[in-house]
């Protein structure tokens, strides 16, 4: 059997992990509004969930190295797979166990949040280690996986519910837990090759910090996740306030469509990425993201503005998987270590570039076309980035 065929349930494992960390991320905002109503949990604790997620997974790209390398990556996966299920299947029953049902959601919360960050630093290094023939091709497949996992959790879910009806958000929960249950069971069997196998240097914190070549790539990579985030976190409002919908509409034309195009443009380069070098390619869709964020701003036309949204997705798909490919290639001692502070630089960048736009639309009396246009600096770093890569190839 060839080396290819033997790493093929890895690589498809792998996939499926970014399936269950689309679970872990888009699952549970869906029932907020529920979360409301049948615990009575005010809007701003709800609201804190999300960021209490996010936060678990950072501490977890920022810590979770030394212990993966001491477990190593099958008992990793393993752990990250038991914990989104614990986490799900806790969260049908914990929040009636305690006085304050917030804490019971918080707890459940917590638990699959460390499964999901653990998820982010693994499944990367683990297709980097597997010898397939166009690594970055396979990287952004992989990265795709995340994409259409986001939609099938909000189309399949928003079908049960209208069939159901939301009340039975419980088996629905239930029923996620499915897909981290059947990753566990492929991890238990799947071969997985070790990254640094394949390294001449496995190098510590100290001597990643000094190589320039990192710092470039940590940048890089929180240009990668402000640029895809402070579009996507905010076009539903977008969607909302300028097409006049709906909020289910508004989900479906803006977050959808660009989860949609983002996918779309991942899963293109990971089949015929080989026909196109990925620092072209990465090139291309740098200038057509600075274009769709002028297009958001200047465009007066709502539904172009949207299709605009869409656009972004499609040119910032191969950001953050392309960022991965291009450091593995190029920062010495690829380990680990790096993919969990890149993994680190990529959430950063998920958190800060909504949080700009969001800031300038509020001192602009809530004018996103002004917010967005300012996070166009995202988009442009990439750029710089790109530059300096063509420019300068060794960066001491």
């Amino acid at each position: 059997m060839s080396s290819n065929n033997k790493y093929k349930m890895t690589i498809k494992a792998a996939y499926l992990g970014f399936v269950v960390q689309a679970i872990v991320n888009n699952f549970v905002p869906l029932l907020f509004v529920r979360m409301q109503s049948e615990f009575g949990i005010p809007l701003g604790k709800i609201t804190l969930l999300i960021t209490f997620n996010f936060g678990v997974q950072l501490l977890i790209d920022m810590f979770s190295a030394p212990f993966i390398e001491k477990i190593g990556y099958r008992a990793s996966m393993l752990l990250s797979n038991a914990c989104v299920v614990i986490g799900l299947l806790l969260l049908t029953v914990l929040p009636g166990h305690f006085a304050s049902p917030f804490i019971g959601v918080l707890v459940s919360v917590c638990i699959y949040a460390i499964g999901g960050g653990l998820q982010e630093v693994l499944v990367s290094p683990i297709v980097e280690a597997c010898p397939t023939e166009n690594k970055e091709a396979a990287m952004s497949l992989l990265h795709s996986a995340y994409c259409w996992g986001h939609m099938a959790v909000v189309l399949l879910s928003t079908v049960f519910f209208a069939v159901f009806g939301i009340s039975q958000w419980r088996i629905m929960a239930a029923l996620w837990c499915i897909v981290p249950v059947i990753d566990f069971i492929l991890f238990t069997k799947a071969p997985i090759a070790r990254l640094e196998a394949n390294t001449e240097e496995n190098v510590g914190v100290k001597e990643l910090f000094r190589q320039g070549i990192f710092w470039l790539m940590f940048f890089m990579m929180f240009a990668a996740g402000a640029s895809e985030q402070a579009v996507s976190q905010w076009s539903s409002a977008f969607a909302e306030k300028g097409l006049g919908v709906s909020k289910t509409l508004g989900d479906l034309l803006g977050p959808m469509l660009f989860a949609f195009c983002m996918a779309l443009s991942r899963t293109l380069y990971g089949v015929k990425g080989q026909k196109v070098k990925l620092n072209v390619f990465m090139g291309i869709s740098t200038v057509l993201c600075i274009i769709s964020y002028i297009i958001i701003v200047i465009v007066p036309n709502p539904l172009i503005a949207i299709m605009g949204c869409g656009l972004t997705g499609l040119s910032v798909g191969i950001f953050w998987p392309g960022t991965f490919s291009t450091a593995s290639a190029r920062v010495k001692g690829r380990g680990t270590l790096l993919f969990a502070l890149l993994a680190l630089a990529g959430d950063l960048g998920c958190s800060g570039g909504p949080t700009l736009a969001g800031a300038i639309a509020a001192m602009h009396e809530d004018n996103m076309r002004v917010g967005i246009g300012a996070a166009i600096i995202f988009p442009v770093v990439m750029g710089i980035g790109l530059l300096v890569i063509r420019n300068k190839q060794n960066i001491n």
